[in-house]
């Protein structure tokens, strides 16, 4: 544990706090910002950040502040549940393709190809189209979108895993071959894929947001980033706060998770050469 704590670094520890600040306002948003994201006051609206407002207010007067800090948990719920999707599907997909034989190979390799060739929003807009716009209908598409991504990953470390040292050591003891996908070449496999899964987080809270601002994801008043840029676009240039804001909370949240991905990638590479 120490040892985990030095090679972490300042830097590292100050990614952490960041992360359990927003793991905070997604589980108690209560706790930073006690308002009510949804209550509106007229007479207040297209107020400046300031003391009062310290994200300013909107055009119905609600406290921007309030409604970031409570639209980090739909947003995180969406980022990680969209990324759960994808790591699943991606890892069935990637374990059929990199264990199974030549032809099954080569036949899941082209389908993660055209897959992948396949542009991200596109496949999402498709997806909505058919199911109708809403929050479940995004998680599902961005968890989809990035499946093909996941399997490819993983294929390529199956592959790897199934050459090693290790692995044929146990082919020579005689294991079985459930024992050895079970007990090396899983383990071996799945960890990186795990560090490549924090940074799809990031990933796809800026795709959700991306659709949301579309007018795609949840709807108004819901306090979600992507429709909160969505409502302030049409008043960027008289009230620059209510863009930039939940602007800025994407982009934290989504450096926070790449900062987090690149030390769970270093970690588990350093232990990897040991």
């Amino acid at each position: 544990m120490r040892d985990f704590a030095r090679k972490l670094g300042v830097s590292g520890w100050i990614v952490v706090g960041c992360a359990l600040l927003i793991a905070v306002a997604a589980v108690a948003p209560g706790v930073l910002a006690p308002g009510d994201p949804l209550a509106v006051h007229p007479s207040e609206s297209f107020s400046e950040p300031g003391l009062a407002h310290f994200f300013g207010t909107d055009e119905s007067g609600r406290d921007l502040y309030t409604r970031v800090v409570h639209g980090t948990g739909s947003s995180v719920l969406i980022g990680v549940a969209a990324t759960a999707i994808g790591v699943g599907l991606g890892a069935v997909l990637g374990l059929i393709t990199g264990l199974g034989g030549r032809w099954t190979d080569a036949a899941g390799s082209r389908l993660i190809d055209a897959l992948l060739a396949f542009p991200t929003l596109l496949l999402a807009l498709l997806l909505i189209a058919v199911r109708g716009p809403g929050v479940g209908t995004v998680i599902v598409a961005v968890g989809i979108s990035s499946a093909p991504g996941y399997a490819r990953l993983l294929r390529s470390e199956v592959r790897r895993v199934s050459r090693s040292g290790v692995v044929e050591a146990a082919r020579m003891l005689g294991k079985s071959r459930t024992r050895i996908i079970g007990v090396h070449i899983l383990p071996g496999a799945l960890g990186p894929l795990l560090a490549v899964a924090t940074l799809g987080i990031g990933q796809a809270i800026v795709w959700a947001s991306a659709l949301g601002y579309l007018g795609l994801g949840a709807p108004p008043p819901a306090p979600e980033w992507g429709a909160m840029l969505n409502a302030g676009r049409t008043y960027i240039t008289s009230g620059w706060w209510m863009t930039v804001f939940p602007g800025l909370a994407i982009v934290a949240v989504g450096v926070v998770a790449t900062l987090l991905g690149r030390k769970a990638s270093a970690h588990l590479s350093g232990r990897g050469r040991k």
